[in-house]
């Protein structure tokens, strides 16, 4: 008879993660404040409460052309949260006299201060939580990942993409976007503690007051932002997709939609390398379907005119003129020493940003490192090639942290790349 097989002892298998628990509303869903009396006593509340205003802005990009806020959440200890929808209401003056010099907690506070300062909304200080994440070297800063990491609990994201110019707003996206600053407090007071641990609170007070300042970047040419351009021959092509470009965001601006919705990119970019001159052969050019494509045909065919019939000193140039240096691919043809500086310099950034634990690009902006290699000050005695190159640099807008950490490696990238190599 044949033996049984001998059974092997289990393994000790590691014990199965607990799963991460739901955040959840802590005092419910409050009542959306669209009125000018619920306003003023939403704000007599926040008055009276104490510490920093947690607050946050919900837009509708990806189906308005505006940025415009189209709810603001609130929250603070002793005020609770408020839910403020500013379309309806006569002005937030109340909000931002409440508030006064208290601090603001924000995340990702450059995607919500221009929205906010357009509604009167602007803070005395502020604490960005995203920020902050990344000055502690955190490998992923979401508000989501940060809340798992350091609170425990999981947020759900489903509705970060929804048209928040609806109305009324559904309650499943309201509880979404109350949770969003009730976290915002206890995640800010876990990360100030961490940075004054990792000795960069006084890097973040310098970061956080910049902020302050924040304006989004006038894009010049932003028509050659067009996805696909690459894709683009000959300048009468590329002076299409402006025409194209310039009419789709006239239009969208004027009907506050995004401009995608009215034509996709490319479709910009087909019609361009086509160039239909008639309804019928624009209309079966791909890209163009659906009512933004055949409502507005007329618009998109004068578009097609005016680019064939421009002279030809008016059309476009392939490489857009700008003010800063070229790009880095093109360093070493043009001046291989200036190549050789940004080497070395980068490589020292690296360096730095590594032993002070930080990501490359908040140690020094990578714009301000490029101007700095590519036309540095003239002289080459050390000491007065570091006092101009600090000037340079905070001529840039670099914070005195940065200078501090960064300006002596960029003095010694300057000299090295210049000196005779041995051998």
């Amino acid at each position: 008879m044949a033996e049984s097989p001998t059974t092997e002892p289990e393994e000790d298998l590691p014990e199965p993660e607990p799963e991460v628990a739901l955040l959840a509303l802590a005092d419910g869903l409050p009542p959306v404040i669209d009125t000018d009396e619920a306003l003023a006593d939403y704000a007599a509340k926040l008055a009276a409460g104490s510490g920093p205003v947690a607050i946050d802005a919900e837009r509708a990009s990806g189906y308005r052309y505006s940025n415009r806020a189209y709810l603001v959440q609130l929250r603070r200890v002793g005020a609770g949260t408020g839910l403020v929808d500013p379309i309806p209401l006569t002005t937030l003056a109340p909000l931002q006299e409440a508030i006064g010099d208290a601090e603001w907690i924000l995340h990702a506070a450059t995607q919500d201060l221009p929205c906010l300062a357009e509604i009167g909304l602007t803070p005395a200080a502020l604490f960005d939580t995203e920020l902050a994440g990344r000055l502690l070297n955190y490998p992923r800063v979401g508000l989501a990942t940060l809340v798992e990491t350091l609170l425990g609990a999981r947020m759900k994201k489903e509705h970060s993409a929804v048209d928040w110019s609806t109305r009324p707003l559904p309650q499943p996206w309201l509880e979404y976007a109350a949770l969003d600053v009730e976290v915002l407090v206890e995640l800010r007071q876990l990360l100030a503690d961490q940075l004054v641990e990792a000795g960069k609170d006084d890097w973040a007070r310098q970061e956080f007051d910049n902020l302050r300042s924040f304006e989004p970047a006038v894009r010049v040419d932003a028509w050659r932002r067009t996805s696909g351009l690459h894709k683009v021959r000959g300048r009468r092509a590329l002076g299409a997709v402006r025409a194209l470009w310039e009419a789709r965001d006239q239009l969208a601006r004027e009907r506050d939609v995004t401009p995608g919705r009215l034509i996709p990119d490319s479709a910009i970019v087909a019609a361009a390398t086509a160039m239909p001159t008639n309804r019928s052969a624009l209309m079966s050019t791909q890209g163009f379907h659906g009512r933004g494509a055949s409502r507005f045909a007329p618009i998109w065919l004068d578009a097609l005119r005016a680019a064939a019939e421009m002279d030809e000193s008016e059309l476009p140039s392939r490489t857009p003129r700008g003010d800063g240096p070229p790009a880095p691919r093109a360093w070493a043809e043009k001046s291989p020493v200036a190549a050789r500086r940004l080497e070395i310099a980068k490589a020292a950034v690296s360096a730095l940003a590594e032993e002070h634990q930080l990501p490359t690009e908040n140690l020094l902006t990578p714009d301000h490192l490029r101007r700095a290699m590519w036309e540095p000050p003239s002289t080459r005695d050390p000491v007065e090639l570091l006092e101009r190159l600090i000037d340079q640099l905070r001529g840039y807008g670099a914070r005195s942290w940065q200078i501090g950490l960064t300006a002596p490696a960029l003095a010694r990238a300057v000299l090295d790349a210049e000196a005779p190599k041995a051998g």
